[in-house]
C-alpha cells in the first residue's frame, strides 16, 4: 500500500500518521482512523481547544488564561 506521502507499507502493517491518525493496509487498501477525540461541548465563547500532536490529545483551555482548563461536557471520535 501506498500512502499520502509516497510511503510503501507492506500488507498487515499498522502505523501512526503525523496527524495522529491510525492506519493499516490490507489487500483491500489503506484504512486509517483518528486515534484522538475532539471536544464539542464546551463554553466555545469562553474557552478554546489545543490540539497536541506530540500526544494526540486535545486540551480545552480559557481564551484568557490558558494555565485554566474547562470543563468538556462531550467528546466526538
Amino acid at each position: 500500500c501506498q500512502d499520502l506521502n509516497g510511503v510503501l507499507h507492506e500488507f498487515g502493517s499498522k502505523w501512526r500518521d503525523a496527524d495522529c491518525y491510525d492506519c493499516s493496509c490490507s489487500s483491500n487498501g489503506i484504512g486509517c482512523c483518528s486515534s484522538f477525540t475532539t471536544p464539542v461541548g464546551y463554553d466555545e465563547k469562553k474557552c478554546v481547544s489545543i490540539f497536541n500532536k506530540t500526544t494526540c490529545t486535545y486540551k480545552v483551555v480559557e481564551k484568557d488564561n490558558p494555565s485554566k482548563e474547562c470543563p468538556v461536557y462531550e467528546w466526538v471520535g
